[in-house]
């Protein structure tokens, strides 16, 4: 006799990429729709692998000024009081499939300083990216500004703000061989 199918199995069956799939009338087109899209995401994923994690008392929020980072979680010791923040550029530039996995990966930091009161990019962390199909850095989403290239090694880093490091190259050294570092504008590569 055939074991019967229960809601149990079917759920257990979607991967995090099926859920995390947009369906055309589901894509979020404003900010407020990122937001309510994020935290329903973030609220499957929690019931599933982090059931401890009050995904409810989350603060969310949208950066429309981030660069370098498609979100960032932030945390207050004082308040234990979580906070997510989601780059609207990054999102529009990756869409929501991929940006799902943003989602993903900040809600592995708010379950760290839930459990542990700190969050990083270490073992406990890593642990976690391929179960939940996500990455531990983001693809780059918008164009540098400045670029500091290592006369020796060719070693090339992004920059987007007029950093010390860009005003004044002659005072640093690459820090993969030591060589020299100058400066190119973006648009010159």
């Amino acid at each position: 006799m055939a074991r019967q199918l229960t809601f149990t199995d079917i759920t257990a069956q979607r991967t995090l990429t099926e859920s995390a799939k947009a369906v055309t009338d589901d894509t979020p087109e404003t900010p407020t729709a990122l937001l309510d899209r994020a935290r329903q995401h973030a609220t499957n994923v929690a019931a599933e692998h982090f059931p401890e994690l009050p995904v409810e008392t989350i603060d969310w929020e949208i950066s429309h000024r981030a660069q370098r980072q498609a979100g960032v979680t932030k945390y207050d010791p004082a308040t234990e009081e979580i906070t997510i923040a989601l780059t609207w550029t990054a999102y529009e530039q990756h869409g929501w499939e991929q940006f799902s996995s943003t989602v993903r990966h900040e809600l592995i930091h708010a379950w760290q300083y839930h459990e542990f009161g700190d969050a990083d990019h270490g073992s406990t962390f890593t642990r976690w990216t391929d179960y939940l199909d996500t990455s531990q850095h983001c693809e780059r989403f918008t164009t540098p500004k400045w670029w500091l290239v290592c006369e020796d090694c060719g070693g090339r880093i992004a920059r987007y703000r007029r950093s010390k490091t860009v005003h004044n190259p002659e005072k640093y050294s690459c820090s993969q061989c030591g060589g020299a570092i100058r400066v190119e504008e973006a648009n010159c590569h």
